[in-house]
């Protein structure tokens, strides 16, 4: 199936940080990401047992049909696993009462016990299905729920003092009761400021300084983070929805100047609905409503961004040329087309 998605029907669009709009003065600035022309997205992912599902950006005018399939060089997708965080104490909280949220005791928000026993259960997961041998980054929002879901999920085992490595987590970081995890043979973990939650109002979705995480996270690249303090939230602005998404859109932009080919992103569920709430628009009722259902606390869907144009791809790694040693093989189809008048007659 295919999802196209375009503000404007008779156009198509690019994901370009430049044509994407910019919050007013009083909201939070994030830096540009570098600049792609004539880029396009997809994603294709059969998600747990769930029916496998594509959505592309293009110009609904090429729209098809609902249904069909589409087909792509391979060496022009990454595979992307979205993962929102384990249960957070601002969860519980939340739901018992909505005023909570407010509440400066739920201030960067760690997770509960349970929350913990989600993070075992989907690391589980990733290992059955052979994911923590072929993912190749972990970007995480630079909250500690979300720092504590990416390392418990796609880290490594439990660290041992005297290895060189530093850890990706020290013993009992945030209140977590748990044991250090170490960095070895897992991937590399980065946090970037582009995929956190909705900022302001809410003191659960305030991070602490950088330097206050480093000691916590020692293993956690944080250095495409501009500044030390948060200066994106504020106290009395709540972040709107369609500048989340906007967000969300120039962070898919970003995430496909990265090199790796498979990565997991650890985020949020309003960061996560609302960039993908603008697919699927062309699809069947219950297509749209699968891509656009929130996410369940550690939750994992793995998806594949396309890339349809000529910019950004890197060469092919599997394609092999043929023809080797060389010799006659035309077709001969294209034979006939070259001698039509050898072509047998009706």
């Amino acid at each position: 199936m295919s999802l196209f998605y375009s503000p404007n029907p008779n156009a198509s669009l690019l994901l370009n940080p430049s044509s994407i709009s910019v919050p007013t003065p009083t909201k939070p600035h994030f830096a540009s990401p570098p600049q792609l022309s004539h880029h396009h997205l997809l994603y294709s992912s059969p998600i747990s047992n769930r029916s496998s599902l594509v959505l592309r950006f293009s110009s609904l005018s090429d729209m098809d049909s609902t249904s069909g399939q589409s087909l792509y060089p391979l060496h022009r997708t990454k595979t992307i696993h979205l993962v929102r965080h384990a249960q957070g104490i601002h969860n519980v909280e939340g739901e018992k009462d909505y005023n909570a949220y407010l509440s400066e005791e739920l201030f960067d928000a760690c997770l509960t016990p349970l929350g913990w026993q989600q993070v075992d259960n989907l690391r589980k997961h990733v290992q059955e299905r052979g994911l923590n041998k072929k993912i190749e980054l972990v970007i995480t929002s630079p909250l500690l729920r979300t720092m504590q879901t990416a390392v418990g999920v796609f880290g490594g085992e439990g660290y041992t003092d005297g290895i060189e490595a530093p850890p990706l987590m020290v013993a009992n970081a945030g209140e977590s009761n748990r044991p250090a995890i170490s960095s070895l043979n897992c991937p590399p973990f980065v946090a970037v400021e582009l995929c956190r939650e909705h900022l302001g109002v809410h003191p659960c979705d305030r991070r602490r300084s950088i330097n206050e995480y480093r000691p916590l996270f020692p293993a956690i690249d944080f250095s495409l983070i501009e500044n030390d303090a948060d200066i994106l939230w504020t106290a009395d602005v709540r972040e709107e929805n369609q500048d989340v998404a906007a967000r969300g859109q120039k962070f898919l932009s970003w995430l496909w100047t990265r090199k790796e080919k498979e990565i997991a992103v650890v985020t949020h569920s309003g960061f996560l609905y609302h960039t993908l709430s603008a697919f699927g628009n062309d699809c069947h009722p219950s297509v749209k409503c699968e891509i656009c259902t929130h996410f369940n606390n550690c939750e994992l869907r793995s998806v594949v961004v396309i890339d349809r144009s000529m910019m950004g791809s890197d060469p092919a790694t599997t394609n092999y040329p043929g023809k080797i040693p060389a010799g006659l093989d035309l077709p001969s189809d294209v034979a006939q087309e070259k001698h039509p008048e050898m072509g047998v007659s009706n």
